[in-house]
């Protein structure tokens, strides 16, 4: 207990409140809650835990003042020790006060007799005790001057900056109605200085052992079944780029060197008949001596003698039967059956379309004195390799009955391959010596 302050009877207050607060801390505490008028009691309620509503005398109502904000006017006090105890118009219970703030004490000396109430005193009965008053009405509060304490959660709530809006569903603030505003206003924000979470480092590997290290070693080595596939699937993938690019020469690059060839040799045959440097004769084998010309097909190709695959056939030139027993004759003799073979397909290809000629189509052989000009009379589409008798100089087949100047002109087929043989037979129709000029079916 502390002393009342001297000079000073115990008042309504009892003991010294000051000593009482700086003793458990409660005095700044209520000091903070009146500073916030959040924190006030409602009208009509109280908070002081000693509050005894049976000892509270009516009061008159007050005009609100100007400053009035809703709040019903307290009673004042009684001062002084005039006021007996235990009176009806008593606002507080010092007997409860004593009890809730102190408990049971003994009588100290150093206080006054009127500094507490005495458990002895007798309490009168119930039906003796004056009726309590009502309490007095509170006045209706000023309208320019908003009921703060009146004001829901949600219009606080809707105050707040749209940057620091509450959560959805926040936990309850501890503390008072203020305590909550204040934790609703920092939700949201990050607080200045606040890094963002970081994920920790990972730990360092620890490193292994000699026996352990060679394991992981044999472990990550390849198996010799592994090894092997991956050296077969290798040797496919190679052989399949060898064959792309074998298909590749032997379809494009063939046909534009054969054709390369061709043409150098139909220049010079050509330049050789201007300059007079060739007389009619026997060729050698691979030697050119004349230019075949088929309108229809649009194919200007040099006549080799022989039908060397290598040395005639494959440079894209039209190869003569010219040697042993397939010796046919040649355009200037007055009967037989010249007979001619040709690439239906790579090497320049030039008997490729010849199965679309018909009946009556020009086929031109150019010589160095004269233009023979046959006309295309039969086509055989397919017969054996070994089938001589389709150029014999009545030849097999062909329709024709006795002897006279025929063509004959030979190829593989079906395309790409060599297993049988195509045939187109002609009959001259024209010789043109040179002098003479173009015949018409090159002029046209």
């Amino acid at each position: 207990m502390t002393a009342g302050r001297p000079g000073h009877a115990a008042g309504p207050e009892g003991p010294d409140a000051h000593g009482a607060y700086g003793t458990d801390g409660a005095f700044v505490a209520a000091v903070d809650g009146l500073a916030d008028p959040l924190n006030d009691p409602l009208p009509g309620g109280h908070t002081s835990p000693w509050f005894r509503s049976d000892t509270v005398p009516a009061a008159e109502p007050a005009a609100p003042s100007s400053y009035d904000t809703g709040y019903a006017p307290r009673q004042a006090p009684p001062q002084g020790p005039q006021q007996p105890q235990g009176a009806p118009n008593e606002w507080y219970d010092p007997a409860g006060y004593q009890r809730d703030w102190y408990g049971p004490q003994e009588p100290s000396a150093r206080m006054a007799p009127a500094d507490l109430a005495s458990p002895a005193d007798p309490v009168p009965p119930a039906e003796e005790r004056a009726p309590a008053p009502a309490p007095a009405p509170a006045p209706a509060p000023v309208p320019d001057t908003p009921d703060l304490h009146a004001e829901p959660r949600t219009e606080v709530l809707a105050r707040i900056p749209p940057e620091t809006e509450p959560d959805p569903d926040p936990a309850p603030a501890p503390g008072g109605r203020a305590e909550r505003r204040r934790a609703a206003k920092g939700r949201g924000r990050r607080r200045p200085g606040t890094a963002p979470e970081q994920k920790p480092a990972p730990a360092a590997a620890v490193p292994m052992s000699r026996v352990e290290a060679r394991r992981a070693a044999r472990a990550a080595k390849d198996s010799p079944a592994v090894i092997a596939s991956r050296a077969v699937g290798e040797v496919f993938i190679s052989l399949g780029v060898l064959m792309l690019l074998f298909v590749t020469y032997q379809l494009w690059w063939t046909n534009i060197r054969a054709d390369q060839i061709a043409g150098k040799e139909t220049n010079r045959i050509q330049d050789e008949w201007a300059n007079g440097d060739r007389t009619p004769g026997v060729f050698a084998p691979g030697e050119g001596f004349a230019i075949m010309h088929i309108p229809k097909l649009d194919v200007v190709a040099p006549i080799a003698e022989g039908i060397d695959k290598e040395k005639v056939l494959d440079r894209g030139m039209i190869g003569h039967y010219g040697e042993g027993k397939l010796k046919t004759a040649m355009p200037s003799d007055k009967q037989g059956n010249f007979s001619v073979a040709g690439h239906r397909n790579t090497h320049g290809e030039p008997f490729r379309y010849i199965n679309k000629l018909q009946r009556g189509d020009p086929i031109v052989v150019e010589t160095r004195d004269a233009y023979y000009t046959y006309e295309m009379a039969q086509i055989l589409p397919q017969t054996s390799p070994s089938n001589i008798s389709v150029i014999e100089p009545i030849p097999v087949g062909s329709g024709f009955t006795k002897p006279g100047r025929y063509l004959t002109l030979t190829t593989c087929t079906p395309e790409f391959t060599s297993t049988y043989r195509l045939i187109v037979w002609g009959k001259m129709v024209d010789e043109r010596p040179r002098s003479e000029g173009k015949p018409d079916a090159l002029v046209g």
